[in-house]
């Protein structure tokens, strides 16, 4: 399990953009950074800064994965045939923890990672305790019995902030999704614009 270095609130100031798109980001008060400094007014983004935003902002996404993670997906990405920026963003979408969190199982990304690692999903009938585990199509991901009813699902199901996409089939009503297909770019519903090709420029330098 990898640890996230810095609170979720501060990743949304320091990208000054709120997204994952939850009401309560600090930046729908304050656009600018965290901390004494972070009125300053900024200047021009160089072409390595702007490729290292965006590989922050999409890094910071999915839960802040390590840099060392995210640069195996990059690599993995990259050997496949195909657009690479689509097949990392398919990656990163395959992932156990983003489906328990686009399924709406749980409110955050962040609370995808630890409710699977604390062993409360299976997938296909087997219990999986690791959020970077790689699902495939036609895979069912399933809440266990005996966690249907804690109060952290209750919640995300609850939550008009964000709709199931396409690619997942959820029954809120069984707490079970099934991984439709592996989406592309333009399948994701992110709150903000996320530049893969950014991120692929970045690890080609």
């Amino acid at each position: 399990m990898s640890k996230r270095a810095s609170s979720k609130y501060k990743i949304d100031r320091r990208m000054g953009e709120n997204i994952w798109g939850r009401p309560k980001s600090p930046v729908n008060r304050r656009e600018y950074g965290p901390g004494q400094h972070g009125q300053r007014r900024k200047g021009k983004l160089s072409d390595f800064g702007v490729q290292l935003k965006a590989k922050q902002k999409l890094k910071g996404y999915y839960g802040d994965i390590s840099e060392k993670q995210f640069r195996a997906i990059h690599d993995e990405a990259a050997r496949r045939k195909g657009d690479t920026p689509e097949n990392l963003i398919g990656l990163l979408e395959s992932r156990l923890d983003a489906i328990v969190y686009r399924a709406k199982f749980v409110p955050t990304i962040f609370a995808a990672r630890q409710f699977v690692n604390h062993g409360h999903v299976t997938v296909n009938g087997v219990r999986v305790n690791i959020g970077s585990y790689r699902c495939k199509a036609g895979d069912v991901i399933e809440v266990r019995e005996r966690s249907k009813q804690l109060a952290i699902v209750l919640e995300a199901v609850s939550l008009a902030e964000r709709d199931v996409p396409d690619y997942i089939e959820a029954d809120h009503s069984k707490m079970k999704a099934t991984f439709g297909r592996v989406p592309g770019l333009a399948d994701v519903p992110y709150p903000v614009i996320m530049e893969p090709h950014l991120v692929i420029e970045f690890y080609s330098r």
